[in-house]
């Protein structure tokens, strides 16, 4: 099959279970969709075990979707258009005000959830009977811990959420997966197939690991900023509105490649020129009918890459390494994962709203416990799950990461707004 005829059939079956959620479920459009995706794969599992004809149609299927590089398509591909849809309708102002809250949530409570839930998965794994590297253990943390800004932005949007909480979540969200990547690729460079790599990195040192830190995400910001005020300045010489959206798609698409070109932090730098051309952009270098069509144009762009992903990250069980001696251990470690990711995001996000609250700094009695579970997963963690070497280990970490993933979205997602709700009352 070619790449345009599969690229038709996702888009075809994205349609068909957004219109099947839309007439038989009514979730959100995005749940929905994986929903409906991840029921199709397991009918086609369990038929396809029971053996007969399924089977040979389940193996075609999967050698189909196998042609789908997932980790290339969400971080290569998808992830610059939906970052910077995101960002281009998030309030700058309402962030600023709450800086030193998203700060510290996407610095120190990253930080603090990667090394928790690290700890806590190497030294529960070995009553499993899977005994893993602590390096990997780690990594499973820096890959898990972000929050996914795509999943985060539709539901926050209609949870109903305060404007502050909404502000502090999305914040959170835009800048912690940006510097998730980061730090999961640092560590993955720590942890290279073969041993004359190894002896590379050795040398390294904390000095090396801090100094590419520092360029991958510093330099990420600072193009952000030299991109977003060019594109800032260009518009504000136009008035029309066809070439102004063809602009701000270049900004994203040409924008992410070339900061992905020079090894610095694309996803942060697409943040930061969304939310440029999304405030300044917008109010000072845009006509009315210009911001209309440009949110109009960007909406339209964010659902169907969403509507995609999300069928992806459904399909994606179909392709999950579920055999093998360790599948029992590996499904009782996957579900074990899911209180540890929360527990150390509740440990995470409690320690700088407790220090800010002794700063001065206002929350509601109950935000630790609301912003706990607004801290959704999605499609990057996966993705980031595929870039691990292969080996057990990988398969291990993928079928964690999934069901981590497939939990944040459905029960999280779907009930973010009762627990909102609960907390105002």
């Amino acid at each position: 099959m070619t790449d345009f005829q599969l690229a038709a059939l996702l888009i075809s079956l994205a349609a068909l279970f957004g219109y099947l959620n839309h007439r038989l479920l009514r979730l959100p459009q995005t749940i929905g969709v994986m929903s409906l995706a991840l029921i199709a794969s397991l009918a086609l599992l369990l038929f396809g075990a029971a053996g007969g004809a399924e089977s040979g149609v389940l193996s075609a299927l999967q050698g189909l979707f196998r042609q789908v590089d997932l980790r290339h398509l969400v971080l290569d591909v998808l992830l610059g258009f939906l970052l910077f849809a995101g960002a281009l309708h998030v309030n700058l102002d309402d962030l600023l005000d709450r800086r030193l809250a998203i700060t510290s949530f996407a610095t120190v409570s990253l930080l603090t959830c990667t090394a928790l839930v690290g700890t806590a998965t190497f030294l529960l794994l070995p009553i499993l009977g899977l005994p893993l590297g602590f390096l990997y253990c780690l990594l499973f943390g820096a890959l898990i811990s972000p929050t996914d800004p795509v999943a985060v932005l539709g539901v926050m949007r209609r949870a109903g959420a305060p404007r502050s909480l909404e502000a502090k979540v999305i914040g959170e969200s835009l800048f912690n997966d940006g510097l998730g990547v980061v730090i999961f690729l640092t560590l993955l460079s720590l942890a290279p197939v073969h041993q004359e790599a190894a002896a590379a990195h050795a040398g390294a040192g904390v000095g090396g690991v801090a100094l590419f830190l520092l360029r991958e995400a510093g330099g990420g910001l600072a193009f952000g900023l030299a991109a977003g005020a060019l594109g800032y300045l260009v518009l504000r010489t136009l008035d029309d509105h066809r070439l102004e959206v063809l602009i701000t798609l270049a900004l994203a698409a040409g924008g992410y490649a070339l900061a992905a070109a020079l090894h610095l932090s694309a996803p942060l730098a697409m943040v930061v020129i969304g939310l440029l051309i999304g405030n300044h952009g917008r109010h000072l270098a845009m006509s009315k009918a210009t911001r209309e069509h440009l949110d109009t144009f960007w909406e339209l762009v964010d659902e169907i890459l969403n509507a995609v992903l999300f069928l992806l990250i459904g399909l994606e069980l179909l392709l999950l390494p579920l055999p093998g001696p360790w599948s029992v251990a590996g499904l009782a470690a996957a579900l074990l994962a899911v209180p540890v990711v929360l527990a150390s995001r509740w440990v995470g996000i409690g320690l700088p709203v407790s220090l800010l609250r002794l700063a001065g700094r206002a929350f509601s009695p109950r935000a630790v416990r609301v912003i706990t579970w607004a801290g959704l997963r999605g499609g990057i963690s996966v993705a980031l799950a595929l870039s691990l070497p292969s080996g057990e280990e990988r398969a291990l970490l993928l079928l964690m990461t999934y069901v981590v993933v497939v939990f944040s979205i459905l029960v999280q997602g779907l009930t973010l707004g009762r627990v909102i709700r609960n907390a105002a009352g």
